[in-house]
């Protein structure tokens, strides 16, 4: 029996030890149609050239089109492991590349909205699929609702994705001071998408610095600029990622050189934040 006890001790201690090596990261906007999901996809496929393991999580739960956007199609989703007691590796789907990720479902309003034996299998099969990867991308759904919070509040670090646009920009300005107001610890990092020029694009990520810099009193990091690039179009109408469909493009190259400025931030360390783990916070505010 005590042999047994410590066989089970120790795969538990493995267990929690690479979860905590786990990077869970939200991609957020604070309005849709700025390219989000167009920047989880390829940003996730970036990591994996890098011989990272991924899993892309589509949490816009009635309107995700993570597998659309990869030409597939999924007959299982998060909402029916959560209906249907189905297992979390039978929802995880192989992708272009070997990408792995989870489609989004309908059925519900947010899964955050769950019963407790619901709540309950949602931590325990991502507590069972985390120890497999080095990544776990979680695509939002545009704007933040009260529900999302929960998985906002434990995630490692959160993207934020806007465009020039002055509405973008304010509404992304918006989301971070609502996240803030709950958590001022939580590392945000700002990506341009759809720039015109490469100053354009330096200037909106300059000015959302400085606005959140000024009043909320918080650094950011200037993760880097996407330009507004026609390749993207061609690469949706082919149902392709960009970075497959044309990885000399211009849009291409700017997500590798995004992806590689992430990784090395994640090496110096800045913005780092301790335990507890993801796993430990996301219970603590969905079984609250």
């Amino acid at each position: 029996m005590r042999d047994q006890a410590e066989i089970l001790r120790i795969k538990l201690q493995k267990l929690n030890n690479t979860t905590n090596s786990t990077k869970t990261i939200a991609v957020i906007s604070g309005k849709g149609g700025v390219g989000k999901s167009n920047v989880s996809i390829n940003f996730s496929l970036s990591l994996l050239k890098q011989g990272k393991k991924v899993l892309l999580f589509d949490m816009d739960i009635g309107m995700g089109n993570v597998d659309i956007l990869l030409g597939l199609s999924s007959k299982h989703t998060i909402v029916d492991m959560l209906n249907e007691d189905i297992s979390i590796h039978d929802v995880v789907k192989r992708g272009p590349a070997g990408l792995s990720y989870i489609a989004g479902g309908t059925g519900l309003s947010t899964i955050f909205s769950l019963d407790h034996e619901k709540t309950k299998t949602f931590i325990e099969q991502l507590q069972l699929v985390l120890p497999e990867y080095d990544y776990l991308l979680f695509d939002m759904g545009a704007g933040i609702t009260k529900e999302s919070l929960e998985l906002l509040m434990a995630v490692d670090d959160i993207f934020v994705i806007t465009t020039p646009e002055p509405t973008a920009i304010t509404d992304a300005y918006s989301a971070m001071k609502y996240i803030y107001s709950l958590d001022k610890s939580i590392p945000y990092y700002l990506i341009v998408n759809r720039v015109h020029s490469e100053n354009e694009g330096k200037q909106t990520l300059q000015r959302l610095y400085n606005v959140v810099s000024q009043f909320l009193h918080k650094e950011t990091v200037q993760l880097g600029i996407l330009p507004d690039d026609r390749t993207v179009l061609k690469a949706v109408s082919h149902q392709t990622p960009y970075i497959l469909y044309a990885p000399r493009s211009n849009i291409s190259k700017a997500m590798v050189e995004l992806t590689n400025r992430y990784l090395a931030n994640q090496q110096i360390g800045e913005n780092k934040r301790s335990s507890p783990t993801f796993i430990s916070k996301l219970r603590n505010f969905l079984e609250r």
